[in-house]
């Protein structure tokens, strides 16, 4: 089960998550948000991460050249896109940058075209985003399969398992659900989310292996293709 850990705002929770086995991590870019944070911070904390922990900048309703700009600058490996952003928008940036994942609200129209952004995974997130909220996680029956599906929305260490079980997902994203304050992980609820999300990833493997490609939960892209930033 691939984990992401968002809203990342200092290097002490990001070397935290990342010594206790996040694949990814999230640094939020949205001015409005309580978990913002700036261009030059973020990529000081890139610097000092493993390679093999993927960072990815998430995006809201920006710019496609402030995007792709923050991504190169920062050295992120991706970026998520979180707001209304247009399949045109999405295939002006994909080029760019090494991985895209595009966040939709559970019951959003565009759920059913989400081959037209050609991204690499669709995120399902609650009608509000970030407002750590879980959505009706029966919204999921309407989603074609076959694409990386990624969880969000309200997750926690008490309910994650029962939603990798619910929907099968391919990987989930928190950030609130992990939080001691706003902007501020605690490595107690850290470590039981991912302990919770890997104890349910053999039962949503077996369940899932013949309806989404596979992946290294480690490497969950081809990065080599575009060589490295």
């Amino acid at each position: 089960m691939w984990v992401k850990i968002c809203g990342i705002t200092n290097e002490e929770d990001a070397l935290m998550a990342a010594a206790l086995g996040a694949d990814a991590l999230g640094f939020n870019f949205v001015p409005t948000s309580r978990r913002n944070i700036t261009p030059s911070a973020a990529r000081d904390i890139v610097r000092r991460l493993p390679r093999e922990v993927l960072t990815f900048g998430v995006f809201r309703d920006q710019a496609p050249h402030f995007v792709i700009d923050t991504v190169l600058s920062v050295g992120l490996r991706g970026a998520q896109l979180h707001g209304h952003e247009t399949p045109a928008m999405a295939a002006e940036i994909r080029p760019k940058v090494q991985s895209l994942i595009v966040a939709l609200s559970a019951g959003d129209p565009m759920v059913e075209r989400f081959d037209e952004y050609g991204a690499d995974a669709l995120m399902l997130d609650g009608v509000n985003p970030g407002s750590g909220n879980v959505f009706d996680w029966e919204l999921v029956d309407k989603i074609p399969r076959g694409h990386r599906l990624i969880l969000a929305g309200g997750l926690t260490p008490d309910n994650v398992a029962a939603g990798i079980e619910r929907v099968r997902p391919w990987g989930v994203d928190v950030a609130t659900g992990v939080e001691s304050s706003a902007g501020m992980k605690d490595p107690r609820l850290v470590q039981k989310f991912i302990h919770a999300a890997r104890s349910a990833e053999q039962i949503e493997r077996m369940e899932t292996e013949d309806e989404a490609p596979e992946f290294s939960p480690s490497t969950p892209f081809d990065w080599n293709e575009d060589g490295d930033l």
